[in-house]
């Protein structure tokens, strides 16, 4: 337990009040860990006041047992945020401060994580030598890297890189609007890594450099030091906080075993002791028949005999295949294939998912995730994003529907995927789709709408249409 978690935070080379803080500690007896970096907003007056004020509400909140993740975190983040604003509204010296953070829960025994963010302060997870950055900067300069119209270097230069859009004291948006706070969560597998930083470490190291220094073969505390050192030395501009935690399971390898071998052995009892050898095979001897053997039956005898016992064979054979043809046309049923391993990782994450997002990064599902049966969503809302290329794609043996909505579905968004050779991309029986850069390949109905209506009743109302900024999807209507 003592080098899975570690934080640190420093000034840096520029400021001489540290804004930053942070939360690297277990709660619930070891059971969970939570991490967390704040960074303050608002100057020597504020900023410092803010960060505190998120930090000791958040501990006070999960000081008690932890049920729900998901629903805990948003609690401790609007509490933090009122508590903000409160400080705010009698203290006029402290008007315009604010903090942004990045919380994690780490569930040690379930191998999982969940997190919320609000602003510019990040969270990557390691994995496999591959650096993954999981949450958005709610920035506009941000939103230029995130969507690759800037460049990371270019966006570390921009002269607007450090002003945000949402943050905890902004407003009264943060309890009111659901899409204010990121939400998520992801496997932490052995091995894993995850760093939650200010943007004084991205904005001074990036990330090809922060990669280098998290695989090294070190402690958190020594990896953790080493970022921190490599941002001053870069120029140290502003706050630089880290916080890293490591799942140090071992990790399993199969490994191939040679069949064992049991020599068969013999006991050989004297006087004195047993000794044990090993057997030897005996030798088969094979008899001879005599030539002049008695009673042997003529040559031309047993040839008519052996003719007639082919004969009488083949004839049963032929029937026995007959019946057997009948009994196979009859028996046979198509066979199910089984889920493979990442088909059924997905459908297990929309069926455990407590929060109403889910994240799906493309270090975790590298390859293209082959659909053998229909992925159902029966939440009432739900968020998928997609983290890089993640494709949905048809087997080869599976023409059918990739994705059904129920009826219960009130809000669902896609986000960034690709549907790739079915018959039906998506089946809704709810209007509540949204999609946002979802591509449908070779599919013959990228989405379809089916609507229950009573038998021998009158239906009222309209339909409306689909439109993309590309091109209209075909619906298609079925009672």
């Amino acid at each position: 337990m003592a080098d899975i978690f570690f934080g640190i935070t420093d000034t840096g080379k520029v400021r001489v009040n540290n804004e930053d803080t942070f939360i690297a500690q277990t709660a619930v007896n070891g059971r969970f860990i939570l991490a967390c970096a704040i960074d303050g907003v608002g100057g020597y007056s504020g900023g410092e006041v803010a960060a505190a004020l998120a930090k000791e509400s958040i501990l006070e909140h999960f000081s008690r047992s932890i049920t729900n993740i998901p629903s805990m975190m948003h609690e401790a983040v609007l509490k933090a945020n009122e508590r903000i604003h409160a400080e705010k509204q009698e203290v006029k010296q402290h008007e315009s401060m604010a903090c942004v953070l990045t919380l994690a829960v780490v569930d040690i025994e379930n191998n999982e994580f969940h997190y919320i963010h609000v602003g510019d302060t990040r969270l990557y997870l390691l994995r496999d030598s591959s650096l993954v950055k999981l949450t958005k900067d709610q920035s506009f300069v941000g939103f230029l890297e995130d969507s690759g119209r800037l460049t990371e270097d270019a966006a570390m230069r921009h002269p607007k890189r450090n002003e945000i859009n949402k943050a905890l004291g902004f407003g009264g948006e943060v309890k009111t609007d659901k899409d204010y706070l990121e939400t998520g969560h992801s496997p932490f597998l052995p091995g894993d890594i995850i760093l939650l930083c200010s943007d004084g470490l991205t904005d001074m190291v990036n990330r090809q450099d922060i990669t280098s220094i998290l695989i090294n073969e070190s402690s958190l505390e020594e990896k953790a030091t080493k970022l921190i050192a490599t941002a001053n030395k870069n120029g140290g501009k502003d706050n630089i906080t880290a916080v890293l935690v490591k799942n140090d399971k071992p990790i399993l390898k199969q490994e191939a075993t040679m069949p064992a071998f049991t020599e068969k052995k013999k006991i050989i009892k004297t006087e004195s002791s047993e000794i044990i050898e090993p057997e030897k095979e005996k030798p088969v001897i094979v008899e001879q028949e005599s030539k002049t053997s008695k009673g042997r039956l003529p040559l031309l005898l047993l040839s008519l005999l052996s003719l007639a016992l082919l004969t009488f064979t083949v004839y049963l054979l032929w029937e026995l295949g007959k019946r057997d043809k009948i009994v196979l046309a009859s028996s046979i049923s198509p066979i199910k294939k089984n889920k493979n391993p990442a088909e059924n990782q997905l459908q297990e994450a929309l069926n455990s998912l407590q929060g109403d997002t889910l994240v799906l990064n493309d270090s975790i599902f590298t390859q293209p995730i082959l659909i053998t049966d229909t992925l159902r969503i029966n939440k009432d809302s739900l968020y998928i994003l997609a983290r890089g290329k993640i494709v949905f794609k048809s087997d080869s043996a599976y023409r059918g529907t990739a994705l059904i909505l129920s009826q219960q579905n009130k809000h669902v968004v896609l986000d960034n995927l690709v549907f790739d050779g079915f018959d039906i991309g998506i089946s809704s029986q709810s209007k509540g789709l949204t999609l946002r850069g979802v591509q449908f390949i070779n599919c013959k109905i990228p989405v379809q709408y089916s609507f229950n209506l009573l038998g021998e009743k009158y239906a009222n109302g309209s339909l409306s249409e689909l439109f993309l900024r590309t091109n209209s999807l075909p619906d298609t209507l079925t009672n």
